[in-house]
């Protein structure tokens, strides 16, 4: 038990280190669509009994009304992608014409 979680947590740092040195800085967006509601992600327990920390980029598709259909992780630590995609379905943006693509980055800092 003690060794498979050994294991387990090897893992989970190799994962953070790889996925650390490939994001990118640079947040984009497909428009100027701004966030009217933003709802803060959950901190996971496990990230915080590991000191995990990072951003996490999220590409959300927005329906003309303002709020999210969909969303999809384009990067970040897999212990924190579930709390930022759960916290970007729940925003809300301000009213467009058209359907579109918006790109948020979310930071998480160790607490």
């Amino acid at each position: 038990m003690r060794r498979s979680i050994l294991i387990l947590t090897g893992v989970i740092v190799a994962l953070t280190l790889t996925l650390a040195s490939a994001q990118s800085t640079n947040v984009s967006s497909a428009s100027d669509r701004k966030i009217a509601t933003r709802v803060a992600p959950a901190y996971p327990e496990l990230a915080k009994k590991m000191h995990i920390h990072g951003a996490v980029r999220v590409e959300a598709i927005v329906r003309p009304n303002g709020t999210v259909k969909s969303t999809r992780v384009l990067g970040g630590n897999p212990v924190l992608v579930d709390a930022a995609q759960d916290a970007v379905s729940k925003w809300k943006f301000e009213p467009g014409q058209s359907e579109t693509t918006e790109v948020v980055q979310l930071a998480f800092e160790a607490q």
